[in-house]
């Protein structure tokens, strides 16, 4: 008796391991393919793995995002093409890499000097017309633009101090920006400009080649080394605000039905919080530990700041008289804020 009952304790335990390893390992209804603008293994990345994990298990594992790291299947600057071709599914990236094609979709990622954190930057996209100016943008590459996610306050390092905008042309600064808004603001000030991906920019710092760079948070920079030569950050950061995308290829959105549209849509917004939440504390960590690195923090004077803001704003009327969307849109984040 003992032994048929552990027969068939056996035989239940396995039909049910059996059972949900089906239902666990049911093939997708649809599976994406989606590059983002970060290196493997970077605290971004992980952030975008987990919306990822995120919106299989809502949708109950019908809708998989396959997670590429930067340069996985085409360059940083080829994504919107390649989305809006169906040679990648979706992106998760920078419109600001994109402006030259489209003005508006450098307001799609930064409205640099607008904004003095993230949730202000939200604001404007949820309730400022933000988002569906994105949208518009975006469809014009057959891309439909699910939202924004924030990645913090960018703070720029440098191999120099810099204590104000001056400083850029009497100390001769070369940087890394990407084309776009910042890159005119930089030259603006006096700044030499040289357009880089983030994966060659330790390189460039390393060699010369460029004195500091546009590229991310404090923590950021300091996880992929650049404080070790640049070790004058410009910190707390006041010049960006920016947002990655979560873009999808228009075919590939439409064929989704409306309760797998939404839960993306709303898995989007806890990437965003997310994102941005572990990059602040992250950040907070780089700068207590900033002494102890031999890393000075450089803080901008609030003239300064306001000095940055009014050559920023010079730009904005220029980016903005370059799109057929027109200024009208752009002025909503200076009006509020």
């Amino acid at each position: 008796m003992r032994l048929n009952l552990h027969k068939t304790l056996v035989s239940a335990a396995v039909g049910l391991a059996l059972g949900l390893t089906g239902l666990n390992a049911h093939a997708a209804e649809w599976t994406w393919k989606v590059q983002s603008l970060w290196q493997p293994g970077t605290t971004n990345q992980k952030a975008f793995e987990r919306f990822a994990a995120n919106v299989y298990a809502m949708t109950n594992g019908r809708l998989e995002i396959k997670t590429l790291p930067v340069h996985s299947v085409v360059k940083h600057s080829e994504t919107l093409e390649a989305v809006g071709a169906g040679i990648l599914d979706g992106q998760h990236t920078g419109g600001a890499y994109f402006a030259g094609k489209e003005a508006a979709l450098q307001v799609c990622t930064e409205l640099n000097g607008a904004f003095e954190n993230t949730y202000q930057a939200q604001l404007w996209f949820e309730y400022g017309g933000g988002t569906e100016l994105c949208r518009e943008a975006y469809g014009k590459f057959g891309v439909y633009y699910v939202g924004p996610v924030w990645f913090g306050q960018e703070s720029m390092p440098f191999n120099k101090p810099l204590h104000s905008i001056d400083d850029f042309k009497a100390k001769g600064i070369k940087m890394r920006s990407p084309e776009g808004m910042g890159a005119a603001i930089w030259r603006r000030i006096g700044a030499g400009v040289v357009t880089l991906p983030g994966s060659e920019v330790f390189t460039a710092l390393e060699r010369g080649v460029i004195d500091g760079t546009d590229w991310g948070t404090l923590s950021m920079n300091q996880e992929l080394g650049y404080h070790k030569i640049a070790p004058y950050p410009l910190y707390p950061g006041f010049h960006s605000a920016p947002a990655a995308d979560v873009a999808i290829n228009m075919g590939k959105w439409n064929a989704l039905p409306d309760d797998v549209k939404a839960i993306v849509e709303i898995a989007t917004k806890e990437f965003a919080r997310d994102m941005v939440q572990s990059i602040i504390m992250d950040d907070i960590a780089a700068a207590d530990a900033a002494m102890s690195q031999g890393v000075t923090l450089v803080n901008w004077t609030a003239e300064e700041r306001t000095r940055f803001r009014e050559v920023a704003m010079i730009e904005w009327e220029a980016f903005a008289n370059k799109s057929p969307f027109g200024p009208g849109s752009w002025w909503t984040a200076r009006l509020l804020f």
